[in-house]
């Protein structure tokens, strides 16, 4: 027998729902930003600590980042098909679960391999954004929908920038566990949040099997002359994301001869945080008027030319300018992703589809750091031409994917 036609019956929503649920969302994914960024930007100064050689620091802080991140990709499809078959907001919610027992093991773990197993551990809060992005698709009125995305959306990368500039100090004054502690009671925080602080009001009529329905997306991604060519994009694209993030931190301490290393990446991060706080959700607005596509194109060309520039600078405080600039455009521009591929998605199985947008994302950032514990034994700057090279790689995919014809859904029984 074949599924209820009717994949998506949400009961009515008051007319104003959309923005507090937009405020919630945007807070906690901006904690999440947070906490990542304390288990991604503060890796290189605790590695040391775990016994790993100072010389040694660069090629293994690629392996942490990439073998930790490679453990929760086979459950990424999944995730979206048991909202679809269930409900939403507890497979949101099982995302920040997640991160919350990851960073009790961090704090708990006395050497390397146990800190990787904690980082591991945060790989199976993948899928939470593109739910969001999903449930707000549902309920923001179309002509906020791209401010609505780069709110969401970039809140996470604006939390990146910004927690190294709250935690560098705290992580110079007291350590790394101290750090860790203080994320756990921000994350028990949005856990309560998102568990209290809405109603979710989709109703689940779909009956298939997990696997079938896992199947069923994975179709129709592949039968969608466009959404064949965005996913692959995206992994690209994240692949030099990931690769200059990772690395940054350690680009940065080269730069520095202090004693103050985890303040001062606070600081260049913090900046950079602030700036897209003002140019993200600016892209956004213009989008919107503009076009999502013709601002896309625009802000990756841009940023694939501004990656050139890190590699050139010789010293901090230009280095924190060009960083600031490049990841504030270059964050507009990754929302603008992610509200296009929403836009290329059936509604019907649009929720399944979004949980898979992390995909790219984690697969793009192992790929990246691989590729930099390799490349960086000679000089760490040169993950910044790379992400060149691999945004520019994207933005013609993005363009050949937005001439292509959506699909409409398929659904296997």
């Amino acid at each position: 027998m074949g599924p209820d036609p009717d994949m998506r019956r949400l009961l009515p929503n008051p007319p104003t729902s959309w923005v507090w649920l937009l405020g919630l969302f945007t807070v906690a994914s901006f904690v999440e930003g947070v906490s990542l960024s304390h288990m991604t930007v503060f890796i290189p100064l605790h590695l040391p600590e775990l016994g790993v050689a100072v010389s040694d620091v660069a090629r293994v802080t690629g392996m942490v980042v990439a073998i930790s991140s490679a453990v929760g990709i086979p459950f990424v499809p999944f995730w979206g098909a048991l909202a679809d078959r269930y409900a939403r907001q507890p497979i949101i919610i099982r995302s920040f679960l997640f991160y919350f027992l990851s960073l009790i093991i961090m704090i708990l773990a006395g050497n390397l391999w146990i800190f990787i197993v904690g980082r591991a551990v945060m790989s199976f809060t993948m899928g939470n954004t593109g739910l969001m992005l999903t449930t707000m698709t549902e309920r923001v009125p179309r002509s906020r929908r791209g401010l609505s995305f780069t709110l969401i959306e970039g809140a996470i990368p604006v939390g990146m920038s910004l927690g190294p500039l709250i935690g560098g100090p705290i992580l110079d004054s007291w350590g790394f566990g101290t750090l860790l502690t203080i994320d756990c009671i921000l994350m028990g925080g949005v856990i309560l949040g998102m568990a209290f602080g809405y109603r979710d009001k989709y109703v689940a009529s779909e009956r298939r099997s997990i696997f079938l329905m896992t199947a069923n997306s994975l179709t129709n991604i592949v039968r969608s002359p466009r959404l064949r060519i965005l996913f692959p994009a995206l992994f690209v694209l994240f692949a030099g994301e990931g690769l200059a993030f990772t690395y940054a931190p350690i680009a940065i301490t080269s730069l520095y001869d202090g004693d103050d290393p985890g303040t001062t990446i606070g600081i260049v991060f913090g900046v950079a945080g602030l700036a897209t706080l003002i140019i993200g959700p600016a892209i956004g607005l213009v989008a919107d008027r503009v076009g999502h596509w013709r601002v896309l194109t625009i802000t990756l060309v841009a940023t694939s030319l501004l990656w050139l520039v890190p590699a050139l600078v010789n010293d901090l405080i230009s280095f924190a300018v060009i960083w600031a600039l490049v990841i504030s455009i270059s964050t507009g521009g990754i929302s603008l992703a992610f509200s296009v591929l929403s836009e290329s998605v059936p509604s019907e199985i649009r929720g399944r589809v979004m949980a898979m947008s992390t995909l790219p994302l984690v697969v793009g950032l192992m790929i990246g750091t691989s590729i930099g514990s390799v490349v960086t034994q000679g000089s760490v700057f040169i993950v910044f031409p790379i992400a060149a090279v691999t945004t520019a790689l994207s933005v013609g995919m993005l363009i050949y994917a937005s001439r292509q014809r959506t699909a409409p859904a398929v659904q296997l029984s």
